[in-house]
Formats: C-alpha cells, structure tokens, sequence
C-alpha cells in the first residue's frame, strides 16, 4: 500500500485549505492518447486517495469539466502532449496560463480543452495552480490501447502525480 492511506474523514490526513483534482485526459481510441485515463486508473486501483483529493478520468469531456475544476486549489492534469523529446518521454509543466497552452493541438480531445480554460478562467473556476503531467506518444493511430514504451511509463507518470501530492502535503 503506498503512503498515500485516507479514504474519508474518520482518520483520514487532510491538507486544510487544499482541494485537489488529478485529471486524466484524452481519447481512448488513438492509442498513446488514451495515456491519461490510465494513469487515473492505476491511481485509483492503486492507491487510497486521501480526502481532499479527486481523481477523474476527464477523457474527452471537454466544457463537461467546468464543474469538475471550480472550487479547487489544484489541477494536475495527466495528458498525451508534443514536448519534442523522445518518444514515451514523460515531463512535468507548471502552466502559468492553460488557456494558450492548449491553443496548439495535439489531438481531437483538445479542440475543447483551450475553450474550456479559457471558460474556467472567465467564470474564475480556473485553479489557481495547475500542473501538467505529460507524455510525448509514440502513435496516435486508431487502436485502443497503448503502445509498449509509453505503456511502460506508466508507472513513472503514476509516481510523478504521487510525488506532486506529496509535496502538497497529501499523506
């Protein structure tokens, strides 16, 4: 079991003041793009998520995430994204301004996600800190399921949104 054990309020380790949501995104169907729904998977099949903290898998729900987001400290989005590293490369980006960062398109998905931040922020639900956890794909054909390298990061994504929780205070 890892060190991250509250389920709910009797017991559970609470940060005051933080209202955590980790967020998977993309489209199952386009192979590596599916990244983010998985590592929201192993997540939730892993691990106790401590109070305080969601995880959802926002797959490609576009304006449907508005409710998702208001009222949060903090957004840690997991997503398939061109980083011009190596394929299956995995990062982490504090993003100053979310709105502009998804204007350039990686995939069907983010036809909306600009939008929908940009929304956020004009109705002042935006996070005020958000982090995304990003993969570079290796392909994004039609198949569900992803490919072995990016598959075999999966893990590493996990232990990057685990470590952000941590380092928020999360136990």
């Amino acid at each position: 079991m890892s060190d991250i054990e509250a389920v709910d309020n009797q017991g559970a380790h609470q940060t005051p003041g933080l209202n955590v949501l980790v967020m998977g995104v993309g489209n199952m169907l386009l192979t590596d793009e599916g990244v983010g729904g998985r590592v929201t998977e192993e997540l939730l099949r892993q691990y106790r998520i401590p109070a305080g903290v969601e995880v959802i898998d926002g797959g490609t729900m576009g304006m449907d995430l508005l409710p998702y987001m208001d009222d949060r400290s903090h957004l840690l989005i997991v997503d398939a994204i061109k980083t011009e590293q190596a394929p299956a490369h995995a990062v982490r980006l504090p993003l100053d301004d979310p709105p502009a960062f998804f204007r350039t398109m990686l995939s069907p998905h983010q036809i909306g996600l600009s939008e929908v931040f940009g929304v956020a922020k004009l109705t002042d639900c935006l996070p005020p800190n958000i982090v995304l956890f990003g993969i570079e794909p290796v392909s994004l054909e039609t198949a569900i399921g992803l490919t072995p390298e990016v598959e075999k990061n999966v893990p590493l994504l996990v232990k990057m949104v685990r470590d952000e929780l941590a380092a928020l205070g999360f136990t």
